[in-house]
Formats: structure tokens, sequence, C-alpha cells
């Protein structure tokens, strides 16, 4: 494991901001600074401080088990700035947040897998959830008769997306604007799932992180690893995969033959030869 040094990439953050390449600044209306400091010195210092401090405090969001000692750790990193003398070495340290890290992400890891198990199986003795081979869970909400997409066609659809603890994560109805997606190329519950609609249908799918974004999640964090999906979808239309038309063998060139000497024919030949 890399080792992870959370201060550094706040700083790191910082200096990449200023060394980007210079644009033509919008023009910004502010309030005046308060004058605090006596030089430019001390500004700059505040000021840095101050973009680490907030960078570091939403990173500081994304530690595993989201708790910590806000006071520890700036005591911390004021002491190892100073050069003081630390309660740990470098080594311990660096040894000692890699294990808590790596325990703590295992802890999350089987919370947010319970989560999901035991939501599945409640739901699944719901009245009218059905579940496939696979562990996909679905609810027909509006039925309808026709032909229904393959794994090779494209669909259009209107969705709603969201976490079982009822948090939306996506909405194609809010925007109201439909999506239109080859069905193979998108997460196996819905390439699986959207196969037994049809046009003018509404299904309500259930989909384990195994058919869903698995242990890395997406969107961002919007997703989280291990999260069981709700979505809420309904098939507009289907565009099946065109067929390769089958390609034409041209038959070969007709040579004409050589008209025979004294004949009608021969003489238009002759007549063109110059």
């Amino acid at each position: 494991m890399k080792k992870t040094v959370l201060i550094i990439a706040a700083i790191g953050l910082v200096f990449v901001t200023t060394g980007a390449k210079e644009k033509k600044p919008k023009e910004v209306i502010v309030a005046a600074p308060v004058k605090v400091f006596n030089n430019a010195v001390d500004s700059m210092s505040y000021a840095l401080g101050m973009n680490v401090g907030t960078d570091f405090g939403k990173n500081i969001k994304a530690i595993p088990g989201g708790k910590s000692n806000i006071e520890l750790i700036i005591k911390g990193f004021a002491t190892a700035m100073k050069g003081d003398s630390t309660l740990m070495t470098s080594a311990v340290a660096t040894e000692f947040f890699k294990n808590y890290i790596t325990a703590a992400q295992a802890k999350d890891t089987e919370v947010k897998k319970g989560e999901g198990e035991k939501f599945l199986a409640e739901n699944k003795s719901k009245p009218g959830v059905q579940t496939t081979a696979s562990g996909l869970q679905y609810q027909i909400l509006k039925n309808a008769e026709g032909v229904k997409p393959k794994a090779t066609d494209s669909v259009k659809v209107h969705y709603t997306g969201t976490l079982i603890d009822g948090t939306k994560f996506d909405s194609s109805v809010d925007r109201g604007e439909p999506i239109t997606f080859p069905l193979n190329q998108v997460i196996p519950g819905w390439t699986e799932g959207v196969q037994l609609m049809s046009v003018g249908s509404k299904y309500k799918f259930f989909v384990p992180y195994a058919l869903g974004y698995g242990d890395k999640g997406a969107g961002n964090g919007a997703i989280p690893g291990f999260a069981t999906l709700i979505f809420e979808v309904e098939l507009l239309e289907i565009k099946p995969l065109k067929e390769v038309a089958p390609a034409v063998v041209a038959e070969p060139v007709k040579v004409a033959k050589t008209p025979a000497k004294g004949t009608k024919a021969a003489k238009v030949v002759k007549s063109t030869k110059k």
C-alpha cells in the first residue's frame, strides 16, 4: 500500500492551483479584506494555512470509520512542522496510519455489504418482487406486451436511481431528457433487467453490488462501493442492432470477343482505331 499523507496532498492542491497556466481573471467584486498582519509573509502564511485547512477538512471526512481527533491532528502537524520532538517516529506513524486505514476499510466494507444483503433478504419476500438466478430483484410497476430488447440492442429509457436509504444519485426524469445506450455497455443488473421489459413497461430493479458498481462505486462517491442500488426504469424505445449487409460479390467482367475479319462489327472496331 502506498504511503498516504493527507496533509501533503492538501498542500499539493494549493501549489497545483498556483502553478497552473495563467488565465485571464474574471472580474470579481469582493469585500475589502480585514487587515490583520503587518507584513506580506505573515498574510501569505495565514492564507496558506487556511487553504490547507479547508482542503484537509474535506479530505479527512473520507477517512474510513469517519472518526478523528482534530486537536491531536493539529498538534501532530504543528510539532512535525516545527521539527520538535514527536511522540512517534516517522516510521511508526506511517505504519500505524496504514494499519488503521486497512482495518477501518475492512470494517466499513463488511458494514456496507451487510446492509445491502439484509435489505435484499427482506425485500425479496415483498409482494410482487421477483428474483432472477443472478440475484437481481425486480418489480413490475407497469406491464406492457411486445418485443423485448436483446443485449446487443440499444434502448431509450427514463430512469431514477437511488440508494437503499432513499438518497437519489441520478435521474433522467429530473433532467427531463431520456437516455439512449447500448444495453451491453452498462452495469450487469441493467443489461439483464431491461431485457425483461417491453416498450411502454416500467420496472423497479433492486441491484446487488456485484451486478452494479462493485467495490469501487461510481460518480465520485455518489454511489459508494458495495452499494445495493434501486432503479425505476421505463422503456421508451428499442433500437435493434443493424445487421451488417452481406458483401456483394461482383461478377467477373466479360471480355468481348474480337470480331471476325470482314464482318460489319470488325469494320466498326477498325474504324475507331487511329
